[in-house]
């Protein structure tokens, strides 16, 4: 480690009067990605600090070329005779257990007054939905600790830069593949992060898996994919996704193959949902998804999705209601209509079924003309209780 008594390294460079523009803030996930190194974060809380997802969504913004914004930038200090201050996105390091690694941070204070700066290096990681975030003060265990800067505190006059050294210690012993950190500035008011892409000399795995995939109807129409990703190698990972569909009629349309906007850094795993518009209203569908990535990672898995239209569901269901009644009351008027005439089954005028005068053929009762107001002249056992599908 680096000892803090030495001096830092400042070079004092007059600056355009006025201040730089800052740079453009980025506009989709892939900022988040290889080339996306570097994002503004959100004021330290002593939590884990994110810095910008994998969709772009994060509320706390992201800078391509290092963080800028603000009156002040943090950038990985450009090779000599490069074309700009942002030649380098990112800080790439590379050495086997044991090695001390170097390498410069330019600070450069835009604005009008001198600014004090802290450093420090801190693990990364990423948020459940692929962001990169960064491990809050005092949370870092792996690379984070292994990062030393000059100095702790820069202080930095105004329109002039400040180019910091920092070392990577690797320790001994230290698993081979990418171990992803970042170094943290912040002067108060808020704070940046900038990558650190550092690997590890020796054997290098690629490999991920596909798990707990599942297909939901959205209320808007179409469907949602959901699906997590797991980086089971020791490299990080740009996964390509494709998904592909069947139903009981043929193949589906999906949703077209594509590079997905995540760092899937080694040994984490993100939750991604994917939107499926062209997905069936009506139909059991196989839908299987396979992400590959670079050094021959891939990972395959599937999901059955059964399309059920509710609203001609419950349309239907309503129709067999009304069939229904209207049915019951057809039965009901035409028992009503043959018991008020009567049975003459002899040619004697009687309705006496069995010889005797008696319109029931039991002898007992008397023949009520123009009966048929008989409790069973209703039967309770004809109307029928109709269950529709609901939604």
């Amino acid at each position: 480690m680096l000892a803090r008594g030495i001096a830092v390294v400042v070079a004092v460079c007059a600056l355009a009067a006025g201040p730089a523009s800052a740079a453009e803030p980025g506009r989709d996930g892939d900022r988040g990605g290889a080339q996306g190194n570097s994002a503004v974060q959100s004021e330290g809380t002593g939590e884990d600090e994110a810095t910008s997802d994998g969709d772009g969504k994060s509320g706390v913004g992201h800078s391509e070329g290092g963080a800028a914004s603000g009156g002040w930038t943090a950038v990985p200090l450009p090779p000599e005779g490069a074309p700009g201050r942002d030649a380098r996105t990112y800080f790439y390091l590379e050495g086997a257990p044991g090695t001390v690694l170097k390498d410069t941070l330019a600070l450069t204070n835009d604005s009008g007054r001198t600014r004090t700066f802290r450093l420090r290096g801190a693990d990364a990681y990423n948020e459940r939905g692929g962001g990169f975030a960064v491990r809050g003060e005092g949370r870092s265990e792996g690379p984070g600790t292994w990062l030393a800067p000059a100095r702790d505190t820069v202080e930095v006059p105004a329109h002039t830069r400040a180019e910091v050294p920092f070392t990577v210690t690797l320790p001994q012993g230290t698993v081979p593949g990418d171990h992803p950190a970042a170094v943290v500035v912040g002067d108060g008011e808020r704070k940046v992060g900038v990558r650190i892409h550092l690997r590890v000399s020796g054997p290098t795995l690629a490999a991920l898996s596909v798990e707990n995939v599942s297909v939901h109807a959205r209320d808007g129409g179409g469907a949602s994919v959901t699906y997590t990703l797991v980086n089971r190698g020791n490299t990080a990972l740009r996964p390509r996704l494709t998904v592909r569909a069947g139903g009981l009629f043929g193949p589906l349309s999906g949703p077209g193959p594509r590079t997905l906007p995540v760092e899937l850094l080694p040994g984490q795993r993100v939750t991604r949902h994917e939107s499926w518009p062209q997905a069936p209203t009506a139909d059991r569908a196989q839908v299987r998804l396979a992400v590959t990535a670079a050094g021959g990672a891939r990972g395959t898995a599937t999901a059955s999705y059964t399309a059920v239209p509710w609203g001609w569901v419950a349309a239907l269901g309503a129709l067999l209601v009304l069939a229904g009644g209207g049915t019951g009351w057809y039965v009901l008027s035409g028992r009503r209509a043959s018991g008020g005439r009567a049975r003459d089954t002899d040619g004697d005028g009687n309705d006496d079924g069995d010889g005797d005068g008696n319109g029931d053929g039991d002898g007992d009762d008397e023949e009520e003309s123009g009966g048929g107001g008989t409790g069973d002249g209703q039967d309770g056992g004809g109307q029928r209780e109709l269950t529709g599908a609901s939604k």
